[in-house]
This record gives structure tokens, C-alpha cells and sequence, in this order.
């Protein structure tokens, strides 16, 4: 009977669990979706580019809200159960405070090592992919990022100016800057042109026609007159960054780049890796934040389990429950923050990262005498 009980708790937790997981992060998926809109608007990616890189963003989300909605989910679960008198299921057929208690704190170590799974492999990996998969993807509505009478920043080194754009892509007055690298730049100037796709239908090229195409470097400059001319546009690469951030770097290598460093691992100049490398102080407060971050699940569950006590007097019973959430969330807050504050002195890393493993401690003998325990129940 017992295994019944806490099965359906177990589905509760879970169903309510997953259907607030989805709202929330459809929600935010949504509000990030049109802040991403520059990557077809300004970058000139094709909609499939865009819903691609969108979708993996999701990992993401989830693993952000993780905490929050598992918080929220025992919050208004455990709350159902007290108001509706289900939680008397349990003690009439003898199941203990502190079992229903330790029942909860089980059930988080489930979470917590979701959370692990996705701050440690899944999340790293879809932000990789993602930036990988724009990073070579090519600028499908070229066309529309070339404005009529404007200098059109297409790239980070390609310069753009039409002074009519007749239709379907005839183009008069073309002017185009490429920055070839610091000392060398290319400068083409024709009275019209078309933009094309190329044979295998991946980017854009320019027919120019009637124009001279100026080579310029510290040295000197050359001058090339032609009738007709193709400038591969195909070949240029977007704005699109090409460095990974620290958040999209495999957990592994940070690691390893920390554990080698690890007597330096407050530095502010030390970097690890030779490309894309990051200062060992910010792998650091990244590892901090994919490792002990989730340890705050199994502390907001003992936090939620106090709801099951009634304070001696029913008028406090409200502020007790909102004290509980407020409770709550300035520990949500706190673990989202507390990586900021182990790069200071020894003392301080030493609090912020045993913290967590005291709290647990601390919440389950507040519990334990809460509710009368006997060491047999344990």
C-alpha cells in the first residue's frame, strides 16, 4: 500500500513537473526566438538556419529554469496535498514525517543528476552545435541585406553600396570594400550587376559588368579594368562569430585546462589552449557553476518538505508558506551567483563551495527535530 502512495506522489511530481517545464520553456523559447530574428533580418540566414538554431537553444532553457520549476513543482504539489487533506493518506497508514521527508530528498537526487547530465554534456554540446552549424551555413537572402543608397556592412570585411537597385537582383552604381586582411584590402567599383546563386545552389555570387577593381596594400595599388567580372560572394564569410565561448567548450576540456592549472586557478592572465582559449579564472567559475550548482536541488526539497508542518498557530499559516518560497528562491538566486564570489580569497572559495554540502545538513536536523524523529526511522 505504501509503494502505491508514494508512486502516485512520484507521478504528481513528475507530471506537474514536466507540463510547467514545458509551458516555461516554450515561453522563454518563444521571447529568445524573436531576439534571434538578426540572424535572418540582419545576417541574411535562411529561415531553416534560423528555426535550427533556435531549437538547440532549448537544452539550454530547460537547464536554466531546472531549478526554479522543480522548486515551484514540490511548492505546489506538497501545498495541493496539505489543502486537500491527501497528505492524511500517508500518516493514517503509518508512513512517518521523516519517510515522506526522506521519500522527497531521494526523489531530488534524481534531478540533480539531470541537471548534471545537461550542465556537464547535453547543454555544452547543442551550444557548440549550434554556433558550429551557423558558423558554416550559408547567407541565403543575400538580396534582401543590400540596401539601395546605404553602405550595406554585409560581413565583418565586406562593404556594400548600390545606388539602384532596379529588380530581381540587377543591381547600378555598384561599389564593394573587402578587407582582405590588416594590410591588404580590395576595392570594385561597377556600373551594374545581378546577384546569383551559385551552381550547387549554396550562397551568392555578383556578375559585375563594365567597372575596375583597385587592389590596394602598404606598398602600392593596382588598377584592373573589365568588361564583365564574377565576385564570389559564396566565399565570404558572415558576421557570424567564429570563437566558441566558454559555455559552448566541451566540459572535459575545461577540466582538464583547470586540473592542470589548478594552483593558478584564480589568475587573471593564464590562459588554456591555443585556440579559442579562456583565462583558467573564468574555466574555473564555469566548472564551479556546472558541478555544484545542481547540489542546490536536494536543499530546495528539504526547504519545500517544511510544508508538511503546520505552524502551531493556523494564523501563521500563509506567511509561513510564503517564507518557505521567498525562502526558496533567495537560494536559487544565491546559487546562480555564489561562482562569482569563489575567485576571492581562500576563506571565501572554501564557504562557497562546502556551502552547499552544509545546508543539507542544516535543513534535514531542522526537519528531523521538526518532526520528532526517532533514529529507528532514519
Amino acid at each position: 500500500m505504501n509503494k502505491l502512495i508514494f508512486r502516485k506522489l512520484s507521478f504528481d511530481i513528475f507530471s506537474f513537473f514536466l507540463l510547467s517545464s514545458i509551458a516555461i520553456t516554450s515561453i522563454v523559447w518563444v521571447i529568445q526566438g524573436v531576439n534571434l530574428l538578426d540572424i535572418v533580418s540582419e545576417q541574411g540566414h535562411g529561415l531553416n538556419v534560423y528555426f535550427f538554431y533556435t531549437i538547440l537553444n532549448i537544452p539550454k532553457i530547460f537547464s536554466k529554469l531546472l531549478i526554479f520549476t522543480y522548486f515551484l513543482t514540490l511548492f505546489v504539489v506538497l501545498i495541493r496535498y496539505v489543502e486537500s487533506n491527501e497528505i492524511l493518506v500517508f500518516w493514517t497508514n503509518g508512513i512517518r514525517k521523516i519517510t515522506f521527508i526522506n521519500f522527497i530528498g531521494k526523489l531530488s537526487i534524481f534531478f540533480v543528476i539531470l541537471q548534471l547530465f545537461l550542465t556537464l554534456i547535453i547543454v555544452p554540446y547543442t551550444q557548440n552545435l549550434k554556433q558550429e552549424y551557423l558558423k558554416n551555413s550559408t547567407i541565403e537572402f543575400f538580396p534582401k541585406l543590400i540596401k539601395e543608397k546605404k553602405f550595406s556592412n554585409i560581413t565583418k570585411n565586406l562593404t556594400i553600396f548600390v545606388e539602384k537597385n532596379v529588380k530581381d537582383g540587377f543591381f547600378e552604381g555598384i561599389y564593394i570594400k573587402e578587407k582582405i586582411n590588416d594590410v591588404e584590402s580590395k576595392i570594385i567599383i561597377a556600373s551594374k550587376g545581378k546577384l546569383f546563386k551559385n551552381k550547387n545552389d549554396q550562397g551568392f555570387n555578383f556578375k559585375l559588368i563594365d567597372g575596375n577593381i583597385t587592389n590596394i596594400d602598404t606598398n602600392e595599388s593596382i588598377n584592373l579594368k573589365f568588361k564583365e567580372s564574377v565576385y564570389e560572394l559564396s566565399k565570404i564569410n558572415s558576421k557570424t562569430r567564429k570563437v566558441s565561448k566558454l559555455n559552448e567548450t566541451n566540459s572535459s576540456y575545461l577540466i582538464k585546462c583547470l586540473d592542470k592549472f589548478i594552483q593558478n586557478r584564480k589568475d587573471e592572465e593564464i590562459r588554456c589552449g591555443l585556440e579559442s582559449s579562456f583565462l583558467i579564472k573564468d574555466i574555473y567559475e564555469e566548472v564551479f557553476k556546472r558541478i555544484v550548482n545542481p547540489i542546490y536541488l536536494i536543499i530546495l526539497s528539504l526547504i519545500s518538505s517544511l510544508l508538511i508542518l503546520k505552524p502551531k498557530l493556523s494564523l501563521f499559516d500563509k506567511y509561513f508558506r510564503f517564507f518557505l518560497f521567498a525562502t526558496g528562491f533567495l537560494i536559487i538566486l544565491f546559487s546562480e551567483l555564489s561562482y562569482k564570489f569563489i575567485s576571492y580569497t581562500f576563506l571565501f572559495e572554501a564557504i562557497f563551495i562546502t556551502l552547499p554540502l552544509i545546508f543539507i545538513p542544516i535543513f534535514y536536523i531542522i526537519l528531523l527535530f521538526k518532526t520528532n524523529f526517532k533514529m529507528k526511522y532514519l
